[in-house]
């Protein structure tokens, strides 16, 4: 948390020291569709003889947009979102759903080429909460529970998309974890996130 907590006051400072090129807020929204990745996905498939499946989620929040060029063509991007990670095991009708919520803070370099837009940066996520679904023989029961999980983690974000000058922006991201999501996980447990991101969103003021 207090790793997190730096992070936060250094984006600010990153866009308050910004402020004089141009800074600009936004809000974005979108869906996930996250899975699980690592040699630990192994171990759970071969633990329920299924495979995991993607996940449907959600994710939102604002971001700010630091020009560090006069034509903005490169810009800083930190972004604050709410995000839905996991996976699912699904056979012969019944389900196992796991769906961890984050709080979600990328800090981008981000080019604009001609409204073409390229991104890659480092990503801190907070866990808010996670909870395992399970659908056996039409009987459904939810738990939440966050105990022996990484509640600080460490990754990447990469993505492309289109920003309009008007403000709109479409963009498709990939991010992924170095940090295992369970703490006592080794080499061959380690299970991490990996998640598309598909995202429409606003820049007010424009690129």
């Amino acid at each position: 948390m207090k790793k997190l907590i730096l992070v936060l006051l250094g984006t600010a400072g990153l866009a308050t020291a910004g402020h004089a090129q141009g800074v600009k807020l936004g809000v974005k929204a979108g869906v996930n569709l996250a899975n699980y990745g690592g040699d630990g996905k192994k171990l759970i498939e071969d633990t329920f003889g299924t495979d995991v499946k993607s996940l449907v989620g959600f994710h939102g929040g604002v971001m700010l947009n630091a020009p560090l060029s006069s034509d903005g063509f490169f810009a800083i991007q930190p972004e604050l979102l709410y995000s839905q990670k996991g996976g699912r095991l699904e056979e012969d009708g019944d389900k196992i759903t796991f769906r961890q919520s984050y709080l979600d803070l990328p800090v981008l370099a981000r080019i604009n080429a001609g409204g073409f837009i390229f991104e890659l940066g480092p990503q801190a996520s907070l866990l808010l909460s996670s909870k395992t679904k399970v659908e056996v023989g039409g009987q459904s029961n939810e738990e939440s529970d966050t105990d022996g999980m990484n509640k600080f983690q460490v990754g990447y974000a990469a993505g492309v998309g289109y920003q309009l000058s008007s403000g709109p922006n479409f963009t498709i991201r990939y991010n992924g974890n170095f940090t295992s999501i369970d703490e006592d996980s080794d080499k061959d447990s380690k299970i991490t996130h990996q998640v598309f991101q598909f995202s429409v969103g606003y820049l007010f003021g424009g690129k």
